[in-house]
């Protein structure tokens, strides 16, 4: 079975910065497509980021530019790490194995609490 677990969420001024895990086992890590959603209270789930086995990542719009997706296979591990964070980044934010070409979430992890104050 696919298992995600998430770490490294928490609560940070507007402005700080966090770096978020997930070791994945389960899966043949190398050539997945990991990646990382998102859920603010009253919001839909979006993808914050994802890379593919091969390293080409994506990213939602509102986390472009501050955001970095990576991934250490020998560590089977993704990490998201967030800068210049906002207010509006507060979510819960999940792990997640993503379908090939249309980012789309296969599998979730438990979700890890990222809260902004102002």
């Amino acid at each position: 079975q696919v298992h995600l677990v998430e770490s490294g969420g928490g609560l940070v001024q507007a402005g700080g910065s966090l770096r978020l895990s997930c070791a994945a086992s389960g899966i043949v890590f190398s050539i997945n497509t990991m990646g990382w959603y998102r859920q603010a209270p009253g919001k839909q789930r979006e993808l914050v980021a994802g890379i593919t086995g091969g390293g080409i990542t994506n990213y939602g719009d509102p986390v472009k530019g501050r955001f970095t997706i990576s991934r250490d296979s020998a560590k089977n591990t993704v990490y998201l790490q967030m800068n210049s964070l906002k207010p509006e980044d507060t979510a819960v934010y999940y792990c997640n194995v993503l379908a090939r070409t249309t980012w789309s979430p296969l599998h979730w992890g438990q979700g890890t609490q990222v809260t902004v104050s102002s």
